[in-house]
């Protein structure tokens, strides 16, 4: 009999999948330190530096995605397929593990799939309002479906559904705002806009701020955080003229500070990234990529929109409204404030704990009962925040 779980983690392509997926591990590991938890993905993708970095041992599968606008590319989706299920079961039947999460991505069918065909219980993680294909597939088998919007429960087994949260970062629940403006050295009583298009950075939002970022900054009250991204900055650079109460970066490496700092956010509508805004209390303007498989982020943007947490503006009519949304926010801190709240509201910073209990649970090993330290966190940010 095992003295300790054996955990598979399926997840991969983006941060938004593999990010939850370390944080359930992570909770996991503090709920039961002797787990012994592995990670399938694959070589060319981000999971293959990110879980390494995070602690784990990855195994590479082979990933087969369906192309929807080059389709002459899934020609050889078949050859792919069976290699990754070749792979998916050679890898369960060495590793043998009690449970398999998947937290989306292609990696997760072919992984999950021979997890359930060996008879292994599976957990799916939704990080969107409206599932993906992979995980709309693999929910009608699993043992437990984990959602973080509640307009994604429709599409899985109600018996078997619960609506956790996205887990998040821990660090972006625990910062003292005045301590993060000190960090990007502006006024505590200014009026700070972070404007963030993601770690390679959105041409589109780029362009709006290259036409108005004077024009925002003509308050003398706002300063502004524009991460550009890395493929884009060295231009950004040079077409944008410096400016005392502009700070013009490459990449934020402390989500959480810039968060904290920040007054009110622009950004696109990322799964992780509305949980992001939800957890921290951030009033934000949302700006869905239409460049995203089966539309996620525009019904992200809705769900925190109509909860009263966000704004919602379309790419392409960014370019005429946001510069007048921005300043009418600004104008009304009555409404920032009651963003805030709502946000918050719709915070589950629990989520990875209460995931990694459940995983626990369908392994035969149950977690420890202890409070939860990111709920009296999230008390006193709450404070902070509104």
């Amino acid at each position: 009999m095992r003295t300790a779980p054996n955990v598979l983690f399926a997840a991969g392509g983006t941060g938004g999948h593999v990010y939850p997926a370390i944080a359930v591990a992570d909770a996991l590991r503090r709920q039961n330190p002797d787990a012994h938890i592995r990670f399938a993905g694959t070589r060319n993708r981000m999971e293959w530096e990110a879980v390494p970095k995070a602690g784990y041992e990855m195994y590479p599968i082979t990933a087969a995605g369906l192309h929807r606008t080059r389709p002459y590319r899934n020609l050889a989706l078949p050859f792919k397929l069976a290699r990754s299920m070749v792979e998916s079961h050679t890898l369960v039947r060495r590793f043998d593990p009690d449970v398999a999460v998947g937290t989306g991505g292609y990696v997760s069918g072919p992984v999950l799939l021979a997890a359930r065909m060996v008879g292994k219980p599976i957990v799916v993680q939704e990080q969107n309002a409206y599932p993906g294909l992979t995980n709309r597939l693999l929910g009608k088998r699993a043992a437990t479906v984990h959602v973080a919007f509640e307009e994604a429960r429709e599409h899985f087994p109600s018996d078997r559904c619960l609506c956790s949260g996205n887990p998040v970062r821990q660090e972006l629940v625990a910062v003292d705002p005045e301590e993060s403006r000190r960090g990007y050295e502006l006024p505590a009583e200014a009026f700070v806009i972070a404007i963030f298009g993601g770690s390679l950075g959105s041409r589109a939002i780029n362009e709006v701020m290259v036409r108005n970022v004077e024009t925002l900054l003509c308050d003398k009250s706002v300063h502004v955080i524009w991460q550009s991204g890395r493929r884009y900055f060295e231009e950004m650079c040079s077409r944008v003229p410096s400016h005392p109460r502009l700070r013009l970066l490459e990449y934020v490496d402390r989500m959480d500070r810039a968060y904290a700092a920040a007054d009110l956010v622009v950004c696109r509508s990322g799964a992780l990234t509305c949980s992001e805004l939800a957890i921290t209390g951030t009033p934000s303007i949302l700006i869905p990529s239409p460049n995203v498989a089966e539309d996620h982020q525009t019904r992200n943007a809705r769900s925190m929109v109509g909860a009263g947490a966000a704004e919602m503006i379309s790419e392409s009519m960014m370019v005429h409204t946001l510069p007048g949304a921005i300043d009418r926010l600004r104008m009304r801190p009555e409404l920032l404030r009651d963003m805030s709240k709502a946000a918050l509201a719709l915070a589950r910073p629990g989520a990875a704990d209460r995931i990694a209990s459940d995983v626990l649970r369908l392994a035969g090993f149950a977690a420890e009962e202890k409070t939860d330290e990111n709920e009296s966190t999230m008390t006193g940010r709450q404070a902070i925040r509104v």
